[in-house]
This record gives C-alpha cells, sequence and structure tokens, in this order.
C-alpha cells in the first residue's frame, strides 16, 4: 500500500439521495487500484460508539422525541470520537480517508435546516473537532426534487428520520451547501449529481489529482 505523506481528508457532502455512497465507493476502488491505503468512513458512526450514536438519530423509535439542540449534540459526539478513533491516527499514518458526511453536515443540517443559532452550532463543532477540517470537500449537489424523488423510490429500507423530512427541508439543504461552498471555494468541490455517475466519479476525480497527487 502507498501512503501520502500527510494523509488526506476528503469529505462527502449532500442532501440525503444525492448518490454519495456510490461516488465514495468509486473513488475508493480507483484508490485501491492505484495502491493507495483507503479507508472508508461514516457520519454519524465509523466507531462503535458512534454507531451506536447513529442508530438513536436515526432509526430508533426514541428519535421521534428527538429536539434539534439534541440532535446537534448527538451528531458531535459521534465526530468527537471518529476524530480521536480513526481519522486523526489515520491521518498520522499517512491514509487517504473518505468519510460519508463531516462537519458540514451539522452546519447545513443543524444550523440552516433546523434552524438553531449559528454561533453554538460552530462552537459545538469546534470543541468537537478542534480546528479539524478535510482537506477537500465534495458537494454532490442535486435540486430538492430529485434527491426527494430517489428517496421515495429506494423500496429497499425503511426512511430514517432524516429522509422523512419534507421537500422545503431538502430545499434549505441544498442551498445550505452551496452557499457554504461558496464561502470556502478553496476546500469545497461541487459536482452535478444529476450526470451519469462515470463522469461524476471522473470529475472528482480530476479534481483530487490536481489537488493532491
Amino acid at each position: 500500500m502507498t501512503h501520502h505523506p500527510n494523509g488526506i481528508l476528503i469529505s462527502f457532502e449532500g442532501s440525503e439521495g444525492c448518490g454519495k455512497s456510490t461516488q465514495i465507493k468509486l473513488l475508493h476502488q480507483r484508490l485501491l487500484e492505484l495502491k493507495y491505503d483507503t479507508v472508508i468512513t461514516r457520519e454519524p458512526g465509523g466507531t462503535n460508539i458512534g454507531e451506536a450514536i447513529r442508530h438513536l438519530l436515526k432509526h430508533a423509535p426514541e428519535g421521534s422525541e428527538m429536539f434539534p439542540e439534541t440532535e446537534l449534540l448527538l451528531f458531535a459526539a459521534s465526530r468527537a470520537q471518529l476524530v480521536r478513533e480513526v481519522i486523526q491516527p489515520g491521518l498520522a499514518n499517512g491514509k487517504i480517508i473518505l468519510c460519508d458526511r463531516f462537519l458540514d453536515s451539522t452546519t447545513v443540517y443543524q444550523g440552516v435546516a433546523r434552524n438553531l443559532s449559528k454561533d453554538p452550532v460552530q462552537l459545538i463543532n469546534q470543541f468537537a473537532v478542534g480546528d479539524f477540517l478535510p482537506d477537500m470537500t465534495v458537494v454532490i449537489d442535486v435540486p430538492a426534487e430529485v434527491g426527494f424523488q430517489r428517496i421515495q423510490s429506494r423500496t429497499s429500507d425503511l426512511p430514517d428520520r432524516m429522509e422523512k423530512e419534507n421537500i422545503e427541508f431538502y430545499q434549505q439543504v441544498r442551498e445550505g451547501y452551496l452557499i457554504l461552498a461558496q464561502n470556502f471555494p478553496e476546500r469545497f468541490m461541487v459536482v452535478d449529481g444529476t450526470h451519469a455517475v462515470d463522469s461524476i466519479a471522473q470529475n472528482i476525480w480530476d479534481e483530487l489529482a490536481t489537488r493532491f497527487f
């Protein structure tokens, strides 16, 4: 396995149904073929503690009584564990880490779409991860209707709590990501998620190659 000198953290963001998981798998395969030591992780989750929190956030019946403040703290708790247990040690060993969601999800989902005030969201994000940011964040952008439709047509498993939200929520999430990407262009890349899967993968790869390889 080839190690990247400093390790790289690439996070993938976007609304439910944008196609993140597919792109993460494709990039992971490509990096492995090139012999890079690459790890996939996810948020919330990625550690034993994080996966237990994920269940509570997404699937447990108790979650239906959850307040936005509770949700914010649970996401942050999962992230605090993930950074210390998986991400920092991995980067120190020169790994490339692909993370399905990271701190920008909290800014957008809890800060924008749940209308929690920005300051506590930032403070709590910072407490959970310090000044730690991804080296690159890929936003897979799809119109709210598209993400919404894709979730409705997924018959395989029950929609989780986030997927059950209404179209306005999806709209706010989409706008939240686009605003973040405008504000931090050096970290973000926005990809049109309505294009063919292979062409999205190629776009992401070209950008990565330019920045890191």
